[in-house]
């Protein structure tokens, strides 16, 4: 399929589209492939007796050459070609959008609420990181996906989700001027914000009163890392799984968001295929420092420290993402290691973040049944900038066998 640009932003609402479903997909989403392309509008070919219609409620309308060249007419264009979106088709049989709350009642194995799916909830992050204002229940896709051997909607299967359409992100615009300032910072209808500015008759200053956006990239609109704050930011309208996102989601989501390394931001922003090579780098900076924002609020609470695994059956070792990151400088991150039976264990760091602690072991010849609860050790890492430890619990296995790792928990403090 082939998306155009309006004539309002040029190269953006595309750009948008290809650069957030990449950052979907590198997140571990299902979405389809896209790509900008330039081709001569020559080769477009109209099959006779074509019709569309915008929505529902309109009536068909017939899709001749004058239609495509109104299209065309909004693309932007470098010399005789134009520049589209091209969307691989989902493969399988469709069965229409998703929800952001329930299950689907024609999938016996969706049986946990949306709104209570943590990727679902985390992903919250991802919308305000690129200010995908659009991630609604119409932008999403399922499609059952039936084994290899049975016909194309034949059982057995399974559903594939897909996010769909990111063209309403990194700046894109509504289309109403009054809407559009307000974007990223208020819901269309928000009864919050009504509520205060009756009771302060409108007098305090919102972000949107203020010039947004930054000088020389007004294409972007107020897609800027000065006025984002990740807490605060909002879609057009309230979204069910979003808006029960616990401090816990946001740290889990917060660590997958910590491996967009500036190279690979960098990457992401040279897929928008900007003709202006400032806009690249442009989006680039911007993508860093909200990033960046929403790595201070989400690693400096819970402990940031994931990639848990036991090494050479006597030590246990991860990645400090908070370190990795450098949302503080070096010298901040003290670490210490306690024993649930007492004792500390010296710490090894090895650049990056990366971070191991040995495992003395309890179960020796003759020491303690396969099933006592002496067999389970608890380690408490404490990284000198997360308010909140991490707790490990591990089970030892014996002499020449090791330790496994059991569970992970993340207090609150």
């Amino acid at each position: 399929m082939f998306e155009a640009d309006g004539a309002a932003q040029p190269e953006l609402p595309t750009a948008a589209s290809v650069v957030g479903e990449a950052i979907y997909h590198a997140a571990r989403f299902n979405t389809p492939c896209e790509q900008i392309v330039y081709f001569k509008a020559s080769l477009l070919k109209l099959t006779a007796g074509l019709r569309f219609r915008h929505s529902e409620i309109e009536d068909e309308k017939t899709f001749d050459q004058a239609a495509l060249d109104r299209v065309l007419s909004n693309c932007p264009r470098r010399g005789a070609l134009v520049r589209m979106q091209a969307s691989a088709w989902i493969p399988g049989y469709l069965l229409g959008p998703f929800r952001y709350d329930g299950t689907r009642p024609d999938d016996p194995s969706d049986i946990i609420a949306h709104e209570d799916r943590r990727e679902l909830r985390g992903a919250r992050l991802i919308a305000a990181w690129i200010d995908h204002w659009d991630a609604r229940d119409a932008n999403s896709l399922d499609s059952w996906l039936a084994d290899p051997g049975s016909v194309r909607d034949g059982s057995p299967g399974h559903v594939v989700h897909y996010y769909l359409d990111t063209s309403d992100a990194l700046g894109a615009a509504y289309g109403q001027a009054q809407v559009d300032e307000r974007l990223g910072y208020s819901y269309i209808v928000d009864w919050g914000d009504i509520a205060v500015d009756l009771l302060t008759l409108g007098i305090p200053a919102r972000p949107w009163d203020r010039h947004l956006g930054d000088p020389g990239h007004e294409l972007f609109r107020n897609f800027d890392v000065h006025s984002f704050v990740p807490d605060e930011w909002k879609m057009q309208y309230p979204n069910p799984a979003f808006g029960r996102m616990t401090e816990r989601d946001g740290a889990w989501m917060a660590r997958t968001l910590a491996r967009f390394t500036p190279e690979a931001i960098h990457a992401l922003a040279a897929l928008a295929r900007f003709t202006d090579p400032s806009n690249t780098e442009y989006l680039a900076g911007v993508l860093e420092g909200r990033l960046a924002k929403i790595l201070e609020r989400y690693l400096t609470r819970l402990s940031p420290v994931g990639e848990l695994r036991v090494e050479d059956r006597t030590r246990l070792c991860g990645v400090d993402w908070a370190e990795a990151r450098a949302v503080r400088d070096s010298a901040h991150f003290r670490y210490v290691a306690r024993f649930s039976k007492g004792g500390a264990s010296p710490v090894e760091t090895r650049g990056g973040g990366a971070i191991c602690i040995g495992l003395p072991h309890v179960a020796e010849d003759g020491g303690p049944p396969d099933d006592s609860p002496e067999r389970y050790v608890r380690v408490s890492i404490d990284d000198g900038v997360a308010k909140a430890p991490l707790l490990a619990y591990l089970y030892d296995l014996g002499p020449g066998r090791g330790y496994s790792l059991a569970g992970v928990e993340r207090p609150d403090l």
